[in-house]
């Protein structure tokens, strides 16, 4: 039977005003282990430094902290409990760390860390204020409630065909592929008169002739994002034209109707004359790609 006995769980870093024969405060006592306050407030500065937006405690006042620790407080403790508990299981099933199993998941760290040698990892080391031992003794303690979780865990989450069948067909909305498409674009524009802040005529047959200059490239068998990359005046040039994908809930009806059978997908471009003063370009587009929805049986799953 798992006892945890609460001793006393104050808010801040220090406990003032103990007694001077108080050597340590015993904040939770679990199956006959302590949890200090020493201990606990490893925990806090942790789960500050954790925060989206960490104080810093030496700029903030204590009612403020205060209002910080109300809040990581609660989950803190209850984290600090549930290792014990899982730290004490491990125990009882003799499980243990391997030297093999230490080397293994301190060279990740190293790896994930660009720690190339001895030297850099001593140097790591000495600036976070641990030793090889207590790091080993943080691995080691990740390892065994890794090991404790996926063993208790695992055991007991067993999931029959019936139940994954019921599931899919409540849900088969979550198993499918949302429809969409991905175009290249060529964007020519005009220059803008900057008093009557609209295009002149005589940019605007400068754009068209750029444009239908580009049209006839790929009408001639360039590719299309060659000709995009070199001539287009969107950001999207850097990636030759590419937009997308986009999906089927960002386009009304109209839209992609119009995607589906103006903008082939082929070398073939669609590039749609300027009209007006108010014009203030020209473009083409090529359609990339059209991906349909696809909603899989529990055959092919």
């Amino acid at each position: 039977m798992k006892k945890v006995l609460f001793a006393g769980l104050f808010v801040g870093l220090l406990a003032a005003g103990l007694n001077a024969e108080i050597l340590e405060q015993v904040l939770v006592k679990v199956n006959g282990e302590i949890i200090t306050q020493t201990e606990f407030q490893k925990v806090q500065l942790t789960a500050l430094r954790e925060l989206p937006n960490p104080p810093d405690p030496s700029r903030t006042s204590d009612a403020e902290l205060s209002k910080i620790f109300a809040q990581v407080n609660p989950q803190a403790i209850v984290g600090m409990i549930d290792e014990m508990l899982l730290m004490q299981r491990a125990k009882e099933l003799g499980m243990t760390v391997s030297d093999a199993q230490f080397s293994e998941v301190l060279d990740s760290i190293k790896k994930d860390n660009k720690i190339e040698s001895e030297a850099a990892f001593e140097a790591a080391l000495k600036s976070e204020g641990m030793t090889l031992a207590q790091l080993k003794t943080i691995l080691s303690k990740r390892i065994l409630i890794g090991q404790v979780q996926r063993r208790e865990i695992g055991s007991r989450v067993e999931v029959t065909e019936a139940e994954e069948r019921a599931y899919y067909d409540a849900h088969p909305t979550e198993f499918g592929t949302t429809p969409s498409v991905t175009l290249r674009e060529i964007v020519v524009t005009a220059e803008l008169d900057p008093v009557k802040k609209a295009p002149s005529v005589g940019s605007l047959e400068d754009a068209e002739e750029k444009a239908n200059a580009l049209r006839a490239r790929i009408a001639k068998g360039e590719p299309f994002e060659k000709v995009a990359a070199e001539g287009s005046d969107s950001p999207s040039k850097a990636n030759g034209g590419l937009i997308g994908p986009i999906s089927r809930d960002e386009m009304n009806e109209e839209l992609l109707k119009e995607i589906i059978h103006n903008y082939p997908q082929t070398s073939q471009a669609f590039a749609p004359a300027p009209k007006s003063r108010e014009t203030t370009g020209s473009s083409m587009a090529r359609r990339s790609g059209l991906r349909a929805p696809i909603t899989p049986t529990t055959a092919s799953c």
